[in-house]
């Protein structure tokens, strides 16, 4: 048997071990969970600004993220937001709770070998380069939006 039938095979074998989704519930489970999501960022919002209405729209907004990233990160250190991922698919990953979400479980993960070499440089392995890719894009088209 030679290399090309013997990955052939084994594809074939993996291809029939992966779970199947059944992609209807999927999406509509993951547009109610985003959603969702969304709604609790929107009522955070707009009970920061009804209980201190000297707060600015752009002051309630970034505190209305803090308290999503804080509450993203708490469930992850729970175990649940795994879970809600697990059911909603995209609809936990998308909003700025997935992201809290890819930057707490690796940290969490990894403390075990210290802070410096376990949750400093493994905290950003699946966000890094989400975040080094969104930099070199936002500044390649800075620059065709400076030049045109």
């Amino acid at each position: 048997m030679n290399d090309i039938e013997r990955d052939k095979k084994y594809n074939d074998y993996v291809q029939a071990k992966i779970p199947k989704t059944k992609n209807f519930p999927t999406l509509i489970y993951s547009y109610l969970v985003g959603g969702i999501i969304c709604l609790l960022g929107q009522g955070i919002h707009d009970a920061i600004l009804a209980i201190w209405p000297q707060v600015t729209q752009e002051q309630a907004n970034v505190w209305m993220l803090i308290v999503l990233i804080f509450i993203a990160s708490f469930l992850t250190g729970l175990g649940l937001y795994d879970k809600i991922g697990i059911f909603a698919g995209g609809g936990s990953i998308v909003p700025i709770t997935g992201f809290s979400n890819s930057i707490t479980s690796p940290a969490m993960e990894y403390k075990k070998e210290g802070i410096i070499f376990g949750i400093c440089v493994k905290m950003f392995s699946v966000a890094g380069p989400v975040i080094v890719n969104g930099v070199v894009i936002s500044f390649i088209i800075g620059l065709i939006y400076l030049f045109i």
